[in-house]
């Protein structure tokens, strides 16, 4: 059985690779954690920094690093880019049929087979909508198929789910916990969703982008809220350390 791997997708901006350290070290992580091997985040931070200074030289693209075993079981770190593309100021979303698994191996690893993750992208690719939100066999919000979600409840609070669920430890995610805005994690059931004030859908290449339509409806008046703007804030701020 060929051994999972993981990977970490980084945003260039002016040729610099946005949240280096933390990409680097994320990748790191879960590479031990996988048993894949040792490898040093300055090691993988100067190959994320090679990838985007040959890829896209002052400009600004993605890049892709993954970490992987060889036949030999020595780790490879294997290295892809791509342009930025289209990314629209306000995202749609739909809760996937797609049944989330829950927690498999090592907590908030972001590993490179993810078939949940990978079959919501598909859904809301077909259903022409920018995410799709994973829930688990008892109706949990577990995470977006690309992005951490927070969810301004109609109380006024900003939750998201908790990792022991078996979602992603991602950037961006970390990076708004850490900050001052007061989000909690906690259990979401679907029906939460409906009545919320705001979903932002946060991720470490494209920011924090206000969810405004969920399943066809509007989320809360169909505009971006403070909670969007000021996330947006925050991981912006982030990007430019």
């Amino acid at each position: 059985m060929t051994q999972p791997g993981c990977y970490t997708t980084a945003r260039v901006r002016r040729g610099r690779v946005a949240l280096a350290a933390r990409h680097a070290a994320r990748l790191a992580r879960d590479a031990r954690a996988l048993g894949l091997g040792e490898p040093e985040p300055a090691e993988i931070g100067e190959v994320l920094a090679r990838l985007a200074r040959e890829a896209f030289g002052d400009g600004d693209g993605i890049v892709r690093l993954e970490a992987r075993s060889d036949d030999a079981g020595r780790l490879r770190l294997l290295g892809s880019s791509r342009d930025l593309g289209a990314d629209p100021a306000t995202w749609s979303a739909l809760c996937s049929r797609v049944t989330h698994p829950g927690p498999d191996g090592p907590p908030g690893v972001k590993r490179s087979d993810h078939p949940a993750a990978a079959a919501g992208r598909d859904e809301a690719q077909r259903a022409q909508v920018d995410e799709a939100l994973l829930f688990d066999a008892r109706g949990l919000l577990v995470e977006g198929a690309r992005s951490s979600p927070v969810v301004v409840l109609a109380d006024g609070r900003a939750v998201t789910p908790p990792l022991g669920l078996g979602g992603v430890a991602g950037l961006a995610r970390a990076i708004a916990l850490d900050s001052d805005a007061g989000i909690q994690e906690a259990d979401l059931e679907r029906a939460a969703l409906t009545t919320a004030r705001e979903i932002v859908a946060l991720n470490a290449v494209r920011g924090a982008r206000p969810v405004v339509r969920l399943d066809g409806r509007a989320v809360g008046d169909g505009r971006p809220g403070f909670a969007a703007r000021y996330l947006a804030s925050v991981v912006e701020r982030a990007w430019e350390l």
